[in-house]
């Protein structure tokens, strides 16, 4: 009899134990879950960073995306003016280069402007089209860099887009018209171009 109170008294202590180690990881991850972002970044993350891509306004944020994607554009271009086979590729690519680079100073002398305690954002979030020269060699560099353009151009369109609807500043609303305008128009002549030199 003695050795059965033993046993019992054993094993409720040993489901104790249990209960008591179950409560406690249900209570760790409760706290985990309704901590706040601040109390589980870990040391290395940088708060102002994280919240400047989450709630920056608007107008930052399309500034770093052009400049950016601006920046993707000019690579390209420098790529053709090397590489390009015909002239007119090689006169489109300084143009490239030349406006977008003027762009390019320009948001960055309004971000620093508007927003000089802003760290960088993480942009709009926007597909940017292609960022470089596709790679297939079976294909003459100069169709390569059209289709790529093409598409680079048709990101930076979509964006000036939405920027002309949300736009806070009217600086950022005219740039949008210029960018359409004039990448659209690039567009148009590179179809030209394409159908002209490939058939396509």
């Amino acid at each position: 009899m003695n050795a059965f109170k033993v046993w019992r008294a054993l094993l409720s202590a040993l489901l104790l134990l249990i209960v008591l180690s179950a409560c406690g990881a249900a209570r760790t991850t409760t706290s985990q879950a309704s901590a706040s972002p601040q109390a589980l970044m870990s040391p290395g993350m940088d708060h102002n960073r994280m919240m400047a891509a989450e709630d920056a306004p608007f107008d930052a944020r399309f500034i770093d995306s052009m400049i950016m994607h601006h920046q993707g554009a000019i690579a390209m271009a420098r790529q053709a003016q090397q590489q390009a086979e015909h002239a007119e590729l090689k006169q489109l690519a300084d143009q490239i280069i030349a406006a977008q680079q003027a762009e390019i100073e320009q948001m960055q002398q309004w971000r620093r402007q508007w927003y000089p305690d802003l760290a960088p954002t993480m942009g709009m979030g926007m597909p940017m089209g292609d960022m470089h020269i596709g790679g297939d060699s079976s294909q003459p560099f100069d169709l390569r860099f059209i289709d790529s353009m093409i598409m680079h151009h048709q990101g930076a369109i979509a964006m000036a887009r939405q920027a002309q609807q949300q736009a806070e500043h009217q600086e950022l609303k005219r740039l949008a018209d210029q960018i359409i305008a004039a990448q659209q128009a690039e567009i148009e002549q590179m179809q030209q171009w394409r159908q002209q030199w490939y058939g396509q």
